[in-house]
């Protein structure tokens, strides 16, 4: 399914914004990520409430009623930003885990899922981490949700492998969630003032030391 993006006049000349060599067509799933593309520039530029669905559109190259079509409003916008972003950490998180049977590995990949989240072109972090929204129900459950997945799959390790219960296991998880994203927001905010492999490597030393010598978990 296509859509336009221009309008035509009486005597069929072209209208709207393709008089200013806008894109006329793309196929649905295109211009809705072509949208969030926009979207994920201006949220990050100047928050939510600075953000205008004006911008947004002119940044896109399309008329407001196109991404009305798509968007009811500025809120349903941002919320399916968000909801792509806090599935990409989870999966980050949850690769982490399942990439490797190397617990020291394991650790030093969660801690480097949260570099690599931070570090991003698109700067994805600013709407998990530091939204500006997070009064909104709708908002805090979506980063609720991103925390709690990747403390499960955490968890889910560190029970299988150290022989902890639940309740232990998900403390270091909370833990271990905690220090990777506070460090590397702190390693961003100050310019990237080490090697971000290093970073990683001081990081998930302190965090395997804290996990791997107070308790069983040893690499198989």
């Amino acid at each position: 399914m296509s859509e336009t993006a221009t309008q035509t006049g009486q005597n069929g000349a072209l209208t709207g914004p393709a008089q200013a060599g806008r894109a006329a067509r793309l196929p649905r799933n295109a211009r809705r990520k072509q949208l969030l593309n926009a979207a994920q520039d201006v949220f990050a530029a100047n928050g939510y409430h600075a953000a205008a669905m004006d911008e947004i559109a002119e940044r896109a190259g399309v008329s407001k009623p196109v991404l009305y079509q798509h968007f009811p409003g500025k809120l349903e916008l941002y919320m399916a930003l968000l909801e792509m972003h806090v599935d990409e950490l989870i999966e980050r998180v949850t690769h982490a885990m399942d990439s490797t049977t190397d617990n020291k590995m394991r650790v030093r990949n969660a801690v480097s899922a949260y570099f690599e989240f931070v570090d991003g072109e698109s700067q994805a972090y600013r709407l998990v981490f530091e939204s500006d929204l997070r009064g909104e129900p709708a908002v805090q459950a979506a980063i609720d949700r991103g925390t709690d997945a990747c403390v499960r799959a955490i968890t889910a390790t560190i029970t299988a492998d150290a022989g902890l219960d639940e309740e232990r296991a998900s403390l270091l998880a909370v833990g271990l969630v905690g220090i990777s994203q506070v460090a590397a927001r702190s390693w961003l905010s100050n310019n990237r003032s080490m090697a971000k492999d290093e970073a990683v490597a001081l990081i998930s030393t302190l965090a395997w030391k804290g996990i791997g010598g107070g308790y069983p978990l040893q690499n198989p």
